[in-house]
């Protein structure tokens, strides 16, 4: 690997670098961030021209801005439209890469879907040549590693090379969900990718579980309860806004007209989940009152992002919390996914779990 790139948000690519240098600065690594505001993705090289302390740096599943996380090439430029093959192939002898597969992706971007048909173009002659050259494998033949192929322009790709354990095994680093007809808002996907990301298949059939409790802050009009009761949850929805009438014909949800910052419960419950619009800071000060005081096991909500020092009012709204909550067995992690906008999800969860 000559860098690391890492894939985001377009729009929050500066956002990402800050990240990066927050984590380089602490841990003392000499790096510096490459990239163009718009792009969707940032690039990571070592100011010193060696790379070999990048190699298990920044890794994805601590990071909140990235999707993806790749060791990657310098990227090839200047590519010729008859032949775009033979200098990938040249450049993968080079390295002496060897993987199982090979995936074309591009930018999360308008000017990068524009590109999609050209990944597609080239997977066939690009597959026939590199496994011809011997680094396309047969299947457990790498260790499950991937070859991607990242175009950002028709004549520049850049190289990356992921390994199952590091990176996301989904195409981009994104999951895409269908938005379900029958919720009350779109805000829904939110919190199923959430789930998704944060717990485990294993933990998703334990901890989501019919009968269980929990309670909505914010709630109107009901795209996160729908999500809780699809799951056989029992909600108390707190909003002084109408709740969908669908879903309150149901039986399983309790309509608590209050305001969601001073409500308090009667008996603790299984989850709390929250996606106010409101403060970063206010919003993470009442999660933390309520996993302080006890009334919920684990809590997933949103922080709406500022328009300026995003990061940084990221990583003081989650300072405070995680001060807050030491002693109280929680731990947090946040992750801005692909279904968010301008804001970033986070989990509070029992310290004896993994997060995703």
């Amino acid at each position: 690997m000559e860098e690391l790139l890492f894939y985001c948000r377009a729009g929050f690519e500066k956002d990402l670098a800050g990240e990066l240098a927050a984590e380089a600065a602490r841990e003392g690594l000499a790096v510096y961030p490459q990239f163009v505001e718009g792009t969707a993705f940032v690039r990571l090289l070592s100011a010193d021209g060696d790379p070999a302390p990048l190699r298990d740096a920044f890794p994805l599943d601590e990071r909140i801005f990235a999707r993806q996380r790749l060791p990657a090439l310098h990227p090839l430029e200047g590519l010729s439209r008859k032949d775009r093959v033979s200098p990938v192939v040249e450049r993968i002898r080079a390295s002496g890469w060897s993987f199982e597969a090979i995936w074309h992706e591009t930018p999360d971007t308008n000017e990068g879907k524009e590109l999609r048909r050209l990944g597609k173009a080239l997977e066939r002659p690009l597959d026939s040549a590199l496994r011809k050259a011997g680094a396309l494998r047969g299947q457990g033949e790498a260790q499950g590693r991937r070859l991607h192929c990242f175009w950002t322009a028709g004549d520049r790709v850049q190289l990356g090379l992921a390994a199952p354990e590091s990176s996301s095994d989904r195409p981009g680093g994104i999951l895409r969900l269908k938005a379900p007809r029958a919720a009350p808002s779109r805000s829904a996907l939110k919190l199923e990718e959430a789930w998704f990301h944060f717990l485990t298949p294993e933990e998703r059939e334990q901890r989501l579980a019919e009968g269980m409790t929990a309670v909505d802050l914010g709630a109107a009009p009901g795209g996160w309860t729908w999500q809780l009761v699809r799951h056989g949850l029992h909600v108390q929805a707190v909003d002084n806004g109408p709740m969908d009438a669908d879903l309150m014909a149901g039986g399983q949800v309790e309509h608590v007209r209050e305001d969601a910052f001073t409500w308090m419960p009667s008996r603790p419950v299984h989850w709390l989940v929250c996606d106010i619009v409101d403060r970063p800071g206010r919003v993470a000060d009442r999660i933390g009152d309520w996993l302080e005081a006890g009334w919920a096991e684990e809590a997933i909500f949103n922080l709406k992002l500022p328009m300026k020092k995003r990061y940084e009012t990221v990583r003081e709204c989650l300072d405070r919390l995680e001060g807050r909550l030491a002693g109280h067995g929680f731990r947090v992690h946040a992750r801005q996914l692909y279904h968010d906008r301008e804001e970033i999800t986070v989990h509070a969860r029992p310290a004896g779990g993994a997060a995703g």
